[in-house]
């Protein structure tokens, strides 16, 4: 897989089965997370921080980016197994990071599974820390 160039767009609905086909073979799809869900309510606000990766017209990234008002977020960052330590993550980070910037986005924070080593490693690669808090969450609507 050397020597490709990875082309980052926004993502369109006709790559929606792309993206969950990605999402699921990179382990990011949860029981109490409607993927498809997320990804209309993505749609529905602030879609042009949503972006696919693509190597030969086949999608092998994602990452969805938002920005409200204080800080920016990371989710759905992936990249297909066979695409990695290509520095194809690092190209969304940084295409993502160059979008928040440009609102004027102070502070970028990615919340990582505490098992998910790897992916920390990957962020402190990047130059992300990690913060002294405690991230606390509620549900507000079941995914079913």
């Amino acid at each position: 897989m050397t020597g490709k160039t990875m082309h980052i767009r926004l993502f369109s609905e006709a790559d929606q089965e792309a993206v969950l086909s990605l999402w699921a073979t990179c382990g990011l799809i949860r029981p109490w997370n409607d993927p498809v869900k997320d990804i209309q309510r993505k749609l529905g606000f602030q879609p042009n921080t949503f972006l696919v990766g693509l190597v030969d017209d086949r999608i092998v990234g994602s990452l969805m980016a938002g920005y409200d008002g204080h800080r920016g977020w990371f989710n759905y960052l992936a990249v297909a197994p066979l695409y990695r330590q290509l520095g194809y993550g690092r190209l969304l980070v940084q295409y993502a990071e160059n979008l928040l910037r440009q609102a004027g986005c102070p502070k970028v924070n990615v919340q990582i599974r505490c098992e998910n080593r790897p992916v920390a490693a990957f962020y402190r690669s990047l130059n992300y820390e990690t913060d002294d808090v405690l991230s606390l969450g509620k549900r507000l609507l079941q995914d079913d």
